[in-house]
């Protein structure tokens, strides 16, 4: 997918992924004038009306400012924008030691991020540190929202919720931080609800967009159309089931799907995804545990896919010790099988929910 460069973008290769995250500079980019200099900056209208979008299209936004923080998120909060960044580094640290910490707390990988900046030196520094990420002169802010990285196909329901979404994460993580237990007594509190149901069509413009975005918890990186994915939900051939989760912070949305290929006497899963940010939520083993129910009831045997694309070995754990067994090796292809021997119970910490 090739980046429209009617203007002067600072690229570093071509680019075929959303970009996820927007980092911005402070002085001189979301407002005008230098923030230690003149107490009285002025936000940028043009620059306020691209987060906004961006926000609405499910792009979430950070700040990488070297910057006083106290001085600078009370600007913020006085101009009425500071709900829009997420774990915003605004420090004397270096903007590619505050981009990778923002990446970090966010889950995301490098090049989905993009950086705007209205300082060539701050790019470049970024761009030799981190080639992967996506580097914009705040000169170029009004091509934007033109750029096909920053248009995703479809804008679901998740989308528009994505931040507050992230919000409650952030309140999760700090409930996690300050209890003091088990991780299974303080996944009970959360009082989680995991519901499992076949894909619906209203669901399949989430579907295609988590076969695009979600790369480490990927069992195969295989990418679906929402056309794509229809024909399977419709097909004898195919089963196609999407999970969501909430707990008493909110919703996750939906983060789960899980595509399998089914003949007489083998079912195969030919893509098994879910979301980063249900990493530590044990979501991925209960979904697996109810399609290892499944094929057991269909009496059939259960095989799996695996392809890697250097960051999902944790999906490669999880078949492992869920019991599959590899039984080929394709170039980068990997099939195993399970004999469903045994099949884990659901965890007490978690209500689970299945939809026929």
């Amino acid at each position: 997918m090739a980046v429209n460069q009617t203007s002067d973008v600072d690229m570093n290769q071509t680019r075929g992924k959303y970009i996820k995250c927007v980092v911005w500079d402070l002085d001189q980019t979301i407002w005008k004038g230098v923030l230690l200099e003149d107490g009285h900056v002025m936000v940028r209208h043009d620059v306020l009306d691209v987060i906004k979008t961006l926000d609405s299209r499910g792009i979430l936004n950070s700040i990488a400012s070297k910057n006083e923080h106290a001085k600078a998120m009370a600007k913020l909060e006085q101009l009425g924008i500071s709900e829009y960044f997420l774990y915003p580094q605004i420090n004397w640290n270096s903007k590619a030691a505050s981009i990778r910490e923002i990446a970090s707390s966010i889950n995301i990988s490098l090049d989905a991020l993009a950086f705007v900046d209205d300082q060539a030196f701050e790019r470049e520094e970024v761009a030799f540190s981190m080639p992967e990420v996506l580097c914009i002169n705040t000169e170029d802010i009004r091509s934007v929202l033109d750029m096909p990285e920053m248009n995703p196909r479809f804008i679901t329901e998740d989308s528009k919720k994505r931040r507050q979404m992230y919000i409650c994460d952030i309140d999760r993580a700090r409930a996690e931080k300050e209890f003091i237990g088990p991780s299974e007594e303080f996944l009970a509190t959360l009082k989680m609800v995991l519901t499992i149901s076949p894909a619906r069509e209203e669901d399949l413009q989430r579907a295609e967009e988590l076969t695009i975005r979600t790369n480490q918890l990927n069992t195969t990186g295989y990418t679906y159309s929402y056309d794509e994915l229809n024909e399977f939900r419709q097909s004898g051939r195919y089963r196609l089931y999407m999970a969501s989760l909430d707990d008493k912070y909110g919703p996750y949305g939906k983060i789960g799907l899980a595509l399998l290929e089914c003949s007489e006497d083998v079912w195969t899963i030919k893509l098994f995804l879910v979301s980063c940010r249900v990493m530590s939520r044990g979501v991925g083993t209960i979904m697996m545990n109810h399609i290892m129910n499944l094929a057991k009831g269909a009496r059939v045997r259960l095989r799996a896919e695996f392809v890697s694309n250097n960051r999902n070995r944790m999906m490669l754990v999880m078949y492992k010790f869920g019991g599959f067994k590899e039984i080929e090796h394709m170039g980068d292809l990997i099939v195993f099988e399970n004999n469903l021997s045994f099949i884990q119970p659901f965890p007490d910490y978690v209500k689970v929910h299945v939809e026929e």
